[in-house]
C-alpha cells in the first residue's frame, strides 16, 4: 500500500454563537483544513487541523513530495520525514504532521480492518466521558442562542446542555471578564449542580498572585483541576506550591522536552493531551505513557474539532490507561459535521469510541464541498481579536476585561 495523493480543503462549521475567551472569540465559525491521503488500493484516509485558507492547504499539498509513495503503516518514518526536529526549527511541521499521521492511521486500519486505537495498543474502554464546554458567548446569528454574561445565564446554558447531553462535569471557559465574576460564576455552578465536577480555564491570563488568590476563592468547589490560570511552566509551578486544588494544562506542556521539564520541576499535575497539538494521535499517546510512568495526571484536549479530529479523541481516550478526568470537546457547539451521518452523539455524557476500521467515520462528501463553499463565503477569521471590540488585543497577566452588560 503506497500513498499516491494528498489533499487538502478548508471549511468552515457553523456554531450556535461566537465563543469568547481571554485571548479574543470563535467568531461563529470553526475554520478546519481536511486532509485526504489516497493510497493505490483506491482508500483514503482523513485527517483534521485547525485553521486553515490557501497557505494551509498548500502546506498539506507540499507533503506530497516527500510521501509519494510512502507505506502509510510506516509511522515512525512518517514522523521523521515530516517532523525531524532540526528541519522543524525552520518549518514548524507538528499539525501538518498530525493531520497526515490522522489520516494514514485512518487509511492504515481501514486497509487491515482493525480500529485506529488497535493500532496504538488497544481499547480500555468504549465509552468516553466528556465535560461541558461553557463559554461567554455573543448572541449567535439566527440560532436564538448565545448571549451569556452573568452567573444565572451560564447556569441556564449548563442546565439546558445536562439536559440535552448528560453532562455531570463542567468546564468554564473564564478570563474574559474581572477575576471575581468568575468566581461568582462558576461557585454558582457548583451551587446548581452539587453532585457533578467543575473546571476553570481562564486560558492563561492571570499573574501568579491573582490566580493564587481564585483558586482560594474557589476551594470549596468540587474541582477536578485549575487549568492554566497563569502561564509558563515557572508560573504554574509557584502557583501550585500555593494552592491546594491540582492544576492542568494545555498550553505549556505540548511536547516531549516540555514534559520532561514539568516531570522534573512537578509545575503542573494533570497534562491535556490534544491529538493535533502534540503532533499526532501516536505522539499523544507516548506522552500519556510517559505521564503513566510518573504518575502524573491525563485527559483528553479538545481544540475546536468536526468529526474526524474528534474521532481521533476517541481512539486516544479508548486507549490512555490513566484518563481519570472527562475530556474536553467543543463539539457540541457545532450545528453540523461533514461526516457520514451527521454528528456524533452524546448518551449520558459519553459518546461511544467508534466501531468501524481506521477512525470509524467517513467524510460526506457533499457537505465537505457545502462548507468548503461556506468558507469561501464567509472566510476564516482573527483568533485572538474579539469582532465586538474592535481596538482591543490580549496581554498577560489580563488588567484590561470587558464589563458585563447589566440585565
Amino acid at each position: 500500500m503506497k500513498i499516491v495523493d494528498i489533499k487538502a480543503t478548508t471549511v468552515a462549521l457553523p456554531l450556535e454563537a461566537p465563543l469568547r475567551h481571554a485571548h479574543g472569540a470563535h467568531w461563529g465559525r470553526f475554520i478546519r483544513t481536511i486532509v485526504e491521503v489516497v493510497t493505490d488500493e483506491g482508500l483514503s484516509g482523513w485527517g483534521e487541523l485547525g485553521g486553515g485558507g490557501e497557505a494551509a492547504e498548500q502546506s498539506i499539498r507540499g507533503l506530497l513530495p516527500y510521501l509519494k509513495g510512502h507505506d502509510p503503516l510506516q509511522l515512525e518514518q512518517l514522523r521523521w520525514k515530516i517532523m525531524n526536529p532540526v528541519a522543524s526549527l525552520y518549518n514548524n511541521r507538528m499539525q501538518l504532521h498530525a493531520a497526515i499521521e490522522m489520516a494514514c492511521i485512518d487509511v492504515a486500519g481501514k486497509a487491515l480492518g482493525i480500529r485506529a486505537c488497535d493500532l496504538i495498543g488497544g481499547a480500555l474502554r468504549e465509552r468516553i466521558p466528556f465535560a461541558s464546554y461553557l463559554f461567554y458567548r455573543y448572541p449567535g446569528e439566527g440560532t436564538g442562542l448565545g448571549g451569556e454574561e452573568s452567573a444565572a445565564d451560564i447556569v441556564a446554558e449548563a442546565t439546558r446542555l445536562k439536559a440535552a447531553y448528560g453532562f455531570t462535569t463542567h468546564k468554564l471557559k473564564g478570563g474574559v471578564f474581572a477575576p471575581d465574576h468568575d468566581i461568582e460564576v462558576f461557585s454558582a455552578l457548583a451551587d446548581a449542580f452539587p453532585g457533578d465536577r467543575f473546571r476553570l480555564d481562564p486560558n492563561g491570563a492571570w499573574s501568579v498572585e491573582e490566580a493564587i488568590r481564585v483558586a482560594g476563592a474557589i476551594a470549596h468547589v468540587r474541582n477536578d483541576y485549575f487549568e492554566d490560570p497563569c502561564h509558563g511552566l515557572e508560573g504554574m509551578r509557584r502557583l501550585r506550591d500555593r494552592i491546594s486544588i491540582p492544576t492542568a494544562t494545555n498550553a505549556v506542556v505540548v511536547n516531549f522536552e516540555q514534559l520532561a521539564a514539568n516531570i522534573r520541576l512537578e509545575a503542573v499535575d494533570v497534562i491535556l493531551l490534544d491529538t493535533t497539538f502534540w503532533g499526532g494521535l501516536r505522539q499523544a499517546y507516548r506522552a500519556g505513557q510517559v505521564l503513566e510512568t510518573f504518575q502524573f495526571g491525563a485527559s483528553v484536549h479538545s481544540s475546536g474539532e468536526a468529526g474526524i479530529q474528534l474521532a481521533s479523541m476517541l481512539h486516544l481516550g479508548a486507549a490512555l490507561p490513566n484518563m481519570s478526568f472527562a475530556a474536553d470537546a467543543h463539539y457540541h457547539h457545532l450545528l453540523d459535521d461533514i461526516i457520514v451521518g451527521g454528528k456524533m452523539q452524546y448518551v449520558d455524557g459519553q459518546i461511544e469510541v467508534p466501531k468501524g476500521p481506521g477512525l470509524g467515520i467517513e467524510v460526506d462528501r457533499d457537505k465537505l464541498e457545502r462548507y468548503a463553499a461556506h468558507f469561501r463565503e464567509v472566510g476564516g477569521y482573527a483568533y485572538d481579536r474579539d469582532p465586538q471590540r474592535p481596538d482591543w488585543y490580549a496581554v498577560q497577566p489580563e488588567t484590561r476585561y470587558a464589563e458585563p452588560v447589566a440585565r
